[in-house]
């Protein structure tokens, strides 16, 4: 039986910084145990997205009210976590929304340098 690959997961500053937001230390805990999740089969879980933020996936975490919106990077076996929110529908501040905006400003791109 072939072994399977197991990913190195990495959060953007951009990722950690809206991680270390959320006051509620439960909440952390539970979306740190998702992010760890993400080692094993990262491709499976989670849902693609669509449009401008086509290549990223969303994967529902602690109690599915907030988003962990990733990028698999199969040939270097990487997840690069990006972004990290509530899902607030119509809202300035729901995470797809905030993602977009990241992206039109290009700052949804790894930081490669960070270790």
């Amino acid at each position: 039986m072939a072994s399977e690959q197991v990913f190195q997961v990495k959060l953007t500053a951009t990722a950690e910084a809206m991680l270390g937001e959320i006051k509620d230390k439960r909440t952390v805990r539970k979306i740190v145990n998702d992010l760890i999740k993400l080692k094993n089969e990262p491709d499976k879980q989670g849902k693609p997205l669509l449009q401008e933020l086509s290549g990223y996936r969303s994967l529902r975490a602690a109690g599915q009210r907030y988003r962990i919106i990733y990028r698999v990077e199969v040939e270097v076996v990487i997840v690069y976590v990006v972004a990290i929110g509530l899902r607030r529908e119509e809202s300035k501040r729901d995470i797809y929304a905030l993602a977009q905006k990241l992206s039109q400003r290009g700052l949804l791109k790894p930081d490669l340098e960070q270790g």
